[in-house]
């Protein structure tokens, strides 16, 4: 009896160090993203007169407008989305997005707002430096399964009721929105212009950090000849093949399918050696956002 009581307890502190580990983690993951996100904010893209979606965007327009401070009105526009999340969302995913909300919003009006300079040069450098420190912040802070509220809680609610929606178009339309009416708040075209490049930046920045870099493709080959074929783009490039077992649903003929991963640059050598050994062959190939294993980049759960 005392063995198991004193199991349990041991076990109870175990997981209250992997808690209180992980907690310290997250936290140190939303202060590096929140003064990077933070920086591109007050350093580039609002002395730049632009807003590049989101409610980043909106609180801005409302600084230019009234001169409220864009961390505390950021706070204040999710508020209705925070209570949408905690009652249909859960409390976990709510929690770490007020805490990753609350940090990022102080870190733009008590830290950069005060202490950080401000780049007045060309607007284009603006929209691009802010858009690709944005999106390394906000991608930092992904990285940890948090958000910084706004269409990100949109995007887990419309996921939820409607599934069927397609949610990057239907942002789009909202940012695009944003961005247009930032034309009329700060009275030219140019600032919806830059507030576009800003959002691409920020947009490829987040998807190469939670993607990864190490894009690829994915070939797949139909051909009399895939034994060749393997054995040379395995001897050449040192690329693992799978043979997958197929049938022809016309013919109703067995053959081998050919599945290979490459790097982007070895693309075209693959296609060379397809080629060679059978010119007759049917390719398809895939762009693949990452891929992790042997050759590639290591599985990992961060």
């Amino acid at each position: 009896m005392t063995t198991g009581l004193n199991h349990g307890y041991g076990g109870v502190k175990v997981n209250k160090k992997l808690n209180v580990k992980g907690f310290c983690t997250d936290l140190a993951y939303d202060l590096v993203g929140s003064v990077l996100y933070a920086a591109g904010i007050v350093c580039f893209v609002n002395p730049a007169n632009m807003a590049p979606g989101g409610m980043s965007g909106v609180a801005i327009l409302l600084n230019y407008l009234w001169g409220l401070p864009i961390g505390t009105m950021t706070i204040v526009l999710n508020i209705p989305l925070l209570i949408l999340s905690y009652i249909f969302l859960g409390k976990s995913l709510t929690w770490k997005t007020v805490k990753s909300l609350v940090i990022s919003s102080l870190m733009v009006d008590l830290v950069m707002a005060r202490y950080a300079p401000i780049y007045a040069g060309d607007r284009m450098i603006g929209g691009v430096f802010g858009g690709v420190l944005m999106g390394a912040g906000l991608a930092i802070i992904f990285l940890r399964g948090s958000t910084t509220g706004g269409t990100d809680i949109i995007s887990f609610l419309v996921k939820k009721w409607y599934p069927h929606v397609p949610i990057g178009r239907m942002f789009m339309v909202v940012d695009c929105i944003i961005i247009g009416v930032s034309v009329l708040v700060f009275g030219n075209l140019e600032s919806a212009l830059y507030g576009l490049i800003s959002l691409y930046c920020c947009s490829m920045v987040i998807d190469s950090i939670i993607y990864g870099l190490d894009k690829g493709s994915m070939v797949m080959v139909v051909s009399e000849k895939n034994d060749e074929i393997a054995a040379h783009i395995m001897d050449e490039l040192e690329r693992g093949v799978t043979l997958l077992k197929g049938q022809g649903a016309y013919t109703g003929t067995d053959r081998d399918v050919l599945m290979c991963a490459v790097r982007k640059q070895q693309f075209a050598r693959v296609r060379a050696i397809i080629y060679e050994k059978d010119p007759n062959a049917f390719v398809i190939v895939s762009e693949t956002s990452e891929v992790l294993g042997e050759g590639f980049k290591q599985v990992s759960g961060s």
